[in-house]
């Protein structure tokens, strides 16, 4: 069996949203002692959880942010002010626990595991998961930044590792990423998907100067005109255009879907990913949570593409998965009211629909 046709045999095993667990989970929600909808999208998003793990007694821990590091060849184009040496050195950074993430991750209670994606010249770390696919994709400039067989295997290494993520009790994941020109590819890959042009979509990244910006958008301009990637084939545009950090998330989502496990989006690269995945398979809509919206120009988009609304607007860019890690606390406080007093607890009637809700 292919890889190809291994990923399309588990996409077809992702099943329905569990309509059951969704009610007991209203129902939940209902009897606390609050205004109803009250906390407005955190109430949605624990809904929705339940819906998709299939039980209205949610537990949000252990939970892990998975950060897919990998090296691009445009970065031969000068769109990016670092070398790609320096994806290399945040990994070891993350694996050390020394990144912004694992300062946030710390304060949220929350697991921080660094996956090698294909990091340039990178002979492995302790503390760095390997599901290296290549020595960094290709110059997308010149033609495909990888295989169509390479894209797929990408996406079915984020998928075992939501596997073996859910065999070791997580019960939340994150996305984050870290790579050198990774705005730049992930804004080919909204641009080919949303059929929006790279000066729309192209920001600066890590702080480019204009004409670093200008080179960027060149690059995008010409690997989307060398490659003519299909939008309508996900894997054709990660292939084409795409990392293989954003292939792996884009296999996340989708074994969120497979696994029951809710997977926090964070910023643009991985609202990107995401949304390959709901292009793939429309079913995987239901283990993508939005945690904030990117300051990046795609930011907003990729959201309204997705049809998820941000829990934080607070202008962020850092990557590595700090916006999703912010949102965990958020939740948190939610499953506490969600787990708390109810209205008999108070000897009070409970709030009833009115007209205007």
């Amino acid at each position: 069996m292919s890889d190809q046709e291994e990923l399309n045999t588990l996409l077809r095993n992702i099943a329905e949203p569990d309509e059951a667990a969704r009610t007991a989970a209203q129902k939940q929600w209902a009897s606390c002692a609050k205004p109803l909808g009250s906390l407005g999208l955190l109430e949605d998003s624990l809904t929705e959880m339940a819906a998709l793990t299939g039980s209205a007694q949610l537990e949000l821990k252990p939970r892990t942010v998975l950060v897919f590091c990998a090296d691009n060849g445009v970065v031969a184009q000068g769109v990016s002010q670092s070398g790609s040496e320096v994806t290399g050195i945040v990994a070891r950074a993350l694996a050390a626990g020394q990144s912004n993430v694992c300062r946030m991750a710390a304060l949220a209670s929350c697991k921080v595991l660094p996956v090698d994606m294909g990091i340039r010249d990178f002979a492995g770390e302790a503390g760095i998961f390997s599901c290296r696919i290549g020595n960094g994709t290709a110059d997308m400039t010149q033609g495909p930044a990888m295989t169509r067989a390479q894209a797929a295997r990408a996406i079915l290494g984020g998928i075992d590792l939501v596997r073996r993520q859910k065999q070791e009790g997580t019960r939340l994941l994150a996305t984050g990423e870290m790579g050198i020109g990774n705005t730049t590819t992930a804004t080919a890959v909204t641009c080919a998907l949303l059929g929006r042009s790279p000066a729309e979509l192209t920001g600066r990244g890590a702080g480019l100067s204009d004409a670093g910006l200008a080179r960027k958008r060149q690059a995008i301009e010409t690997a989307l005109a060398v490659n003519a990637p299909d939008a309508a084939d996900p894997v054709d545009v990660l292939s084409k255009v795409g990392g293989f950090d954003i292939a792996g998330l884009c296999g996340v989502f989708l074994g969120g879907a497979l696994y029951r496990v809710p997977v926090l989006v964070d910023g643009a690269i991985s609202a990107a990913a995401a949304l390959c995945a709901v292009r793939m398979c429309p079913g995987a809509a239901m283990a993508v949570f939005a945690t904030h919206q990117s300051a990046e120009p795609a930011g907003k988009l990729l959201l309204q593409a997705l049809k998820k609304q941000p829990l934080i607007t607070a202008g962020m860019r850092l990557g590595e998965g700090t916006g999703a890690v912010a949102a965990m606390p958020l939740l948190d406080m939610a499953l506490a009211i969600y787990q708390g007093s109810t209205f008999s607890d108070y000897g009070m009637q409970p709030y009833t629909p009115q007209g205007g809700l």
